[in-house]
């Protein structure tokens, strides 16, 4: 399947600053192509110093700073061009940043009219009325159970959290459920029985 060619929009703006970019690349050509000569005429006046031709080496020094001078004025506009296209970048940058506020601050706008305050206070307001509700609930239940069902639903409470915190944590012992088994006291040792008496005959032979 083949897929249908995206075409990036350019605009005026855009082209402006390719216009001063391009200018800007053609101006560091130049000063590349004025240092080129002014090396040259440097070397020009050298020789013709050697050589003994004063007037040669004049002139080469003066068409050397010729040059120069049209190498200033290059940096100078150079430097305003690259002015000039980081200013538009700029410029560009934050017209996007206001556009995003702009569009963050109408969303703001839209949200606090759907969250106004009447309404966050009627939402609390229903809040407190449920659980005033809730309460009220609870407390009529507990007038109308005796005190035996009521422990009832209390022990199924606390089994109903100790098997939730089983599961939770392994690692714990099981929760005991129901009423634990009632105290036993120690079984006390039996007493040693009394030795049995002599009989009568027996005293009385021994007391002969």
């Amino acid at each position: 399947m083949g897929q249908g060619n995206s075409q990036v929009k350019i605009t005026a703006q855009d082209r402006s600053i390719l216009d001063l970019k391009l200018q800007r690349d053609k101006l560091k050509k130049y000063q590349v192509r004025i240092q080129t000569v002014l090396d040259r005429e440097q070397e020009i006046a050298k020789e013709a110093l050697k050589a003994g031709n004063k007037k040669k080496a004049l002139t080469a020094l003066r068409q050397r700073k010729y040059q120069e001078n049209l190498l200033e004025q290059t940096d100078n506009q150079l430097e305003t061009l690259q002015k000039l296209v980081s200013s538009i970048e700029y410029s560009l940058i934050e017209k996007d940043v206001l556009f995003g506020l702009k569009q963050g601050n109408a969303v703001l706008k839209e949200l606090n009219k759907e969250m106004d305050l009447d309404m966050v206070e009627q939402l609390l307001s229903d809040t407190a009325e449920g659980v005033a509700y809730q309460n009220e609930v609870n407390e009529m239940l507990s007038n109308k159970m005796s005190a035996a069902d009521e422990e009832e639903v209390l022990a199924e409470l606390a089994a109903l959290q100790a098997e939730q915190l089983s599961r939770a944590c392994p690692c714990l012992p099981a929760v005991p459920i129901g009423n634990l088994p009632e105290r036993v006291d120690a079984i006390s040792e039996p007493e040693p029985a009394p030795e049995p008496e002599p009989e009568p005959e027996r005293r009385q032979a021994i007391a002969a």
